[in-house]
């Protein structure tokens, strides 16, 4: 195998998201004995997954499965109302770690619904995220995977509002649009896509290389949304080999030429690093960068609330004479990398 140049999409990996999650449950493992329970995978990374499970939580499909008074937290993608209700009456800690971009598309739903509207939601079937997201208002919405579904809809009562899972793909975001709109002119939509930035971020990085690529390597799980969708993207770029892998040891032994690399916003830049050392190009690594993302999201304020509450405790019990309060700009400098590496505890 003779590669001679990668080309790194840029950005690529982690969104803000998944870094509130992943370190939220890092400190859930830190605060609680195990076992910490989570609703669903905190993201769809089997490496993120395993990590966690290393220290003691266990992934359950339905919150009834939690012991009463036990820890629970609720994954990055959103857990339907019902959901969270019961979590909370279980008498333990929950702390809800759905990202803010998600839970905008809730409260546009809860919103319309509230209004009269006939809600068409573009989603992939099954998808934790599309399942908690109907869920807001299972009797007003209707899920979107065709142009068919939505001619299915032409004798519905009006008015109508359009909205999507965030990690869609865009031009299947875009194909679906078109035709709603087509179909229902005046269809309602939120002045700012329901893509999230970091879903788009990283397709339009990796339109940009995909095609003078002799091959793609998206990296990240199989069930994960927005990694698929970028398999499609290089696909549709005009890329002819492609490939989806889980790390550098699911690689095949021929690839050659230009090689262009990029990461599903669940995966970490571990696994990155491990392909490209893999890889091992003569010409080494160009990095190919369409924008800089610097957003942070702060940890669940249920979570920040049990952080300042046991700082006030600790600073009791050693007389330090101030209660702390916390620290948002060490959290923004700690990152969900730092979580994932056996150093950090």
């Amino acid at each position: 195998m003779t590669v001679e140049k990668v080309v790194l999409a840029a950005p690529r990996g982690f969104c803000a998201g998944v870094e509130k999650a992943i370190k939220a449950l890092d400190w859930m493992t830190r605060v609680f004995e195990p076992p910490v329970y989570c609703y669903h995978e905190i993201v769809h990374n089997q490496f993120v997954v395993d990590h966690f499970k290393s220290l003691g939580v266990v992934f359950i499909d339905d919150v009834a499965d939690v012991p009463p008074g036990s820890p629970v937290m609720l994954s990055a993608h959103g857990s339907p109302p019902e959901v969270v209700e019961t979590a909370r009456l279980s008498g333990g800690t929950v702390i809800d770690a759905v990202c803010p971009l998600v839970t905008k598309v809730h409260h546009e739903l809860k919103v319309r619904a509230r209004k009269g509207y006939t809600i068409l939601y573009v989603g992939h079937e099954g998808h934790e995220e599309a399942v908690g997201t109907m869920a807001v208002a299972p009797d007003s919405v209707h899920l979107i995977q065709s142009t068919r579904d939505i001619d299915e809809l032409k004798g519905s009562e009006g008015p109508y509002a359009l909205l999507s899972q965030t990690t869609l793909s865009m031009s299947e975001w875009q194909d679906l649009r078109e035709h709603a709109e087509k179909v229902f002119p005046e269809i309602w939509m939120p002045n700012r896509s329901d893509l999230c930035f970091a879903t788009t971020n990283r397709q339009a990085a990796l339109t940009a290389i995909a095609a003078s690529a002799d091959a793609v390597i998206v990296i990240g799980s199989a069930n994960s949304s927005n990694t698929v969708a970028l398999s499609k993207v290089a696909e549709a770029a005009g890329c002819k080999r492609v490939l989806r892998v889980n790390g550098a040891f699911e690689l095949p032994s021929d690839l050659s030429g230009i090689v262009a690399v990029t990461a599903g916003a669940s995966a970490p830049e571990s696994l990155v690093n491990e392909v490209l050392e893999f890889l091992n190009p003569v010409n080494g690594v160009e990095i190919s960068s369409v924008t800089v993302e610097d957003e942070y999201f702060p940890p669940p304020p249920e979570l920040r609330e049990m952080l300042k509450t046991l700082s006030a405790v600790l600073d009791l019990a050693l007389n330090a004479g101030a209660i702390s309060t916390f620290d948002g700009q060490a959290d923004r400098e700690f990152t969900a990398a730092q979580v994932l590496s056996s150093v950090s505890r």
